[in-house]
């Protein structure tokens, strides 16, 4: 081979090397197909399902903006039903998260562990950009599942939680290769255990993107144990800085929307 052709191959894989995406390019990719980039709003039905039988259900209507230092949401969640539930608030922002109950007046401090509904936790239902809170090490090319059990060539990302504020220790995710749409994702806790599988399902145009208008989330212990998300009513919206504050929970009213 001559010298001319070997230092071709040499550019040629090299350009192909620089080209190829960081695992947590890859991640941020997701994050940016999950998310818009600018404030929103949306609903969020969740349902959950006992061996194939509905058990519960709740309705939120979330409001979210990026705020400019730490490129991470902060959104404020208004319960709508049930009933027993309408107008209680949780606000996330920064590394805080409080519930608020206008019946009582009262501000709690939660953790974005704590479950919410089903197998969906407070950190699940807020709108985060997972490339904030986890380092990706790894980006195998692999098939998996979806959620419809069709086969899709996907990235597997290993994540591990960068921030003490991370809802999971670490995650593994399923990132297809063509588009970074999300797929799956499998949450575990320090020890190694299985918390959680999600499929991110039924993908619609919302907001300039192809966006997944469902997660299901599955036990990681209990298949039989099933908590469905899904959101509907997009709209790109402003979302006031006073609604973000812990102090102005009190005075918030659903008629500002």
């Amino acid at each position: 081979m001559s010298k001319s052709i070997l230092a071709g191959l040499l550019l040629i894989c090299s350009a192909i090397a620089q080209a190829a995406p960081s695992a947590q390019e890859i991640l941020a990719a997701s994050d940016a197909v999950r998310n818009p980039d600018y404030p929103f709003g949306l609903t969020n039905t969740l349902v959950e399902y006992r061996n194939g039988k509905q058990s519960d259900t709740s309705t939120l209507a979330i409001y979210s903006k990026s705020d400019a230092a730490s490129g991470q949401f902060r959104s404020l969640i208004r319960y709508i039903a049930p009933a027993r539930d309408a107008s209680k608030l949780i606000l996330y922002s920064g590394k805080d998260l409080w519930f608020y109950d206008p019946s009582s007046k009262a501000s709690i401090r939660l953790s974005p562990q704590q479950r919410l509904l089903g197998q969906a936790s407070n950190g699940d239902v807020v709108t985060v950009n997972l490339a904030k809170d986890y380092q990706a090490s790894s980006a195998e090319e692999e098939d998996t599942q979806d959620g419809e059990r069709k086969t899709k060539h996907c990235y597997k990302l290993l994540m591990s939680a960068s921030t003490s504020d991370a809802t999971y220790h670490h995650i593994e995710m399923w990132v297809e290769t063509a588009n970074t749409h999300p797929v799956k994702a499998r949450f575990y806790t320090e020890s190694g255990k299985l918390l959680k599988t999600a499929y991110y399902r039924k993908y619609q145009p919302q907001l300039g993107g192809d966006r997944p208008t469902e997660i299901v989330i599955i036990d990681g212990l209990d298949t039989n144990w099933v908590t469905v998300m899904r959101y509907s009513d997009w709209v790109k919206r402003d979302v006031p800085d006073a609604w973000l504050q812990r102090d102005y929970l009190p005075r918030f009213k659903p008629e500002l929307e």
